[in-house]
């Protein structure tokens, strides 16, 4: 019963891999689809929310990671599922407005953390910034819902980002603490749930801070 109710949702609310598994002519960045399965363990031990399958909660969450998963993997914006091409905006804290475009060009962690002492959107590529925060968090910089404040068309949710820093953030030694960011989003959604826009409020400096707090490990070996 329960896989009758998931096929009767649009794809892109469905459960990432489900998503993945739908590529037919798909450009993927790598040559090839993007493999969840080592983060997928740690996602499944350390959620503190178990959200009910076709619930509003857990079809907004099912959104939101296909959507970072398709800005992250696939090079095409007009091949993500998840959004309106077309119409897509995406903004941080009332900041400035991206498009589906910029967020390929750039990636999302060059846009959502810009300018800043502890890390330069500007010196950093695509690959770059991606590569950056694998390294801090090799188990995965984890997401997921907490709660929906209100429904469709303007879905307004709260969310909690995490990961254990067990590698080291450019020159920063790694403290193997849970970093965790929590925020707010508003997406505004078409009437077949797909996303035309973006607004996410969060405070990026205490994340930022925590990863450069382990002190440089090249001059704590001088």
């Amino acid at each position: 019963m329960s896989s009758e109710k998931t096929t009767e949702l649009p794809l892109w609310v469905q459960d990432r891999d489900i998503v993945i598994a739908h590529d037919e002519e798909v450009q993927w960045r790598e040559g090839k689809r993007p493999d969840y399965s080592y983060t997928n363990e740690f996602l499944h031990q350390e959620s503190k929310f178990q959200h009910p399958e076709g619930s509003l909660e857990a079809i907004a969450q099912n959104l939101v990671r296909n959507f970072e998963m398709e800005a992250s993997n696939k090079s095409d914006p007009q091949q993500w599922l998840s959004i309106v091409t077309e119409k897509f905006k995406m903004s941080t804290n009332g900041g400035q407005q991206y498009t589906a475009q910029d967020v390929a060009v750039e990636g999302t962690y060059n846009l959502f953390l810009g300018e800043s002492e502890q890390y330069s959107s500007e010196t950093e590529t695509f690959e770059s910034s991606f590569q950056v925060f694998h390294n801090a968090f090799p188990n995965g910089f984890l997401w997921e819902l907490t709660e929906v404040l209100s429904g469709p068309p303007n879905v307004t949710f709260k969310w909690r980002h995490w990961g254990t820093f067990n590698g080291s953030y450019k020159d920063y030694a790694p403290t193997g603490e849970t970093i965790e960011i929590v925020g707010v989003s508003i997406a505004r959604v078409s009437e077949d749930l797909k996303i035309e826009s973006l607004e996410h409020y969060f405070d990026n400096n205490v994340f930022l801070q925590k990863l450069t707090a382990g002190g440089c490990p090249f001059h704590s070996q001088k």
